[in-house]
């Protein structure tokens, strides 16, 4: 590990590093159609790329004097990083709390009782596109693995895991929206969130290909979810629209849904650090490299982190600029807006769609 001279204090404007985005692997072991990062797909097991061991650890003692609290564990794949187990001691030992989001295939009776038993994960996601074979399978692009994700969950759920379900919605499985749910519920699931597909990365294949639904669709989607198909649930149901969309009860309890990007930073499986995993396509949000630049140094004089930081939110473009909820939304995903557009104060696309279409809620438009 390098050794860099110890400074606690950040200088003034400079908010805490609280989160780290890990995305362990830069393959995964399924094809998925909508992926907005795009890793490699890795039929044989291989991670394509992956955080080194001693470039993790140094990630984690530079970022503990800058306030680091826990990390969220994804890829790719994590689960097909040869130290996934090391890393979540490691965490653990350093009193991290830390969580997961996986497509569940890989998922052992052995590995989720260790987790639950001995490790601060205390949250899992795990990806299951539809109450079928057929349209999880058709999204996630390998045969088999509705099967093995389901699988996963059970596993889970039998060491103690209440694991929330994400689904992706498209075309191919809104009909069985109720089936999933349904199932979660059966099996002792936690929550169910529903995901919008995003136009970056595999997602913009899928949206030039057709299969893709429009915010009309997506707004009475939204509606039947949260205002009927909840009040049959006996889980929680999170419908992933911007904060605009929201009824008055989801604003009231929604602070942990907003992504909180003044305190996040993202490391890539290659070891550089970025806003988020957005850094694997835009290069412009990568800010430095593990083990090269201390990591101080990146977080407190990087010229793009200010662009995200203190009201920076009032630099928002279009609807963004006059929606009530601009101070705590903040443009919903910075990451989307800029992979749009080059632009950290472009609107979010959602937003800006429906304002087009006459859709926006005129209530939360000042």
């Amino acid at each position: 590990m390098l050794n860099y001279p110890e400074e606690k204090e950040l200088p003034d404007g400079v908010p805490t590093l609280t989160t780290y985005y890990m995305y362990l692997t830069g393959g995964c072991n399924l094809a998925c159609r909508h992926c907005w990062i795009a890793p490699t797909y890795q039929a044989n097991g291989d991670t394509g790329s992956h955080l080194d061991f001693g470039l993790y650890e140094i990630a984690i003692e530079e970022a503990l004097p800058l306030g680091l609290k826990s990390i969220k564990f994804t890829g790719g794949e994590p689960l097909l990083h040869p130290d996934f187990v090391g890393m979540v001691d490691y965490a653990t030992e350093k009193g991290l709390a830390t969580w997961m989001e996986t497509n569940g295939t890989l998922v052992t009776p052995a590995l989720a009782r260790h987790l639950k038993g001995n490790t601060s994960l205390g949250f899992i996601s795990v990806s299951l596109d539809g109450g079928t074979a057929t349209s999880h399978d058709y999204m996630r692009n390998v045969t088999g693995s509705f099967e093995l994700a389901q699988q996963g969950i059970l596993h889970l759920i039998e060491a103690g895991y209440q694991p929330q379900i994400i689904m992706s919605l498209y075309p191919g499985n809104i009909s069985e929206i109720e089936t999933l749910v349904r199932w979660a519920e059966k099996v002792g699931c936690g929550s169910v969130k529903f995901n919008l597909l995003q136009p970056s990365g595999r997602g913009e294949y899928m949206k030039a290909r057709g299969e893709w639904l429009d915010v009309a669709q997506l707004i009475d989607l939204g509606q039947y979810v949260e205002h009927k198909l909840q009040q049959t649930s006996s889980i929680s149901l999170l419908y992933s629209w911007p904060m605009a969309f929201h009824g008055v009860g989801r604003l009231l309890r929604s602070q942990g849904e907003i992504c909180d990007i003044e305190h996040i930073l993202g490391v890539l499986s290659t070891g550089h650090l970025a806003m988020c995993g957005i850094g694997a396509q835009e290069k412009d949000l990568v800010y430095g490299q593990l083990g090269i630049t201390p990591l101080r140094d990146v977080w407190a004089n990087n010229l793009v982190l200010p662009k995200t930081r203190g009201d920076f939110y009032t630099r928002l473009e279009g609807i963004c600029s006059h929606c009530i909820h601009q101070k705590r939304c903040k443009g919903n995903c910075l990451a989307q807006n800029y992979f749009g557009s080059k632009s950290l104060s472009a609107p979010f696309w959602f937003c800006e769609m429906a304002d087009q279409d006459g859709l926006f809620p005129s209530e939360r438009n000042c």
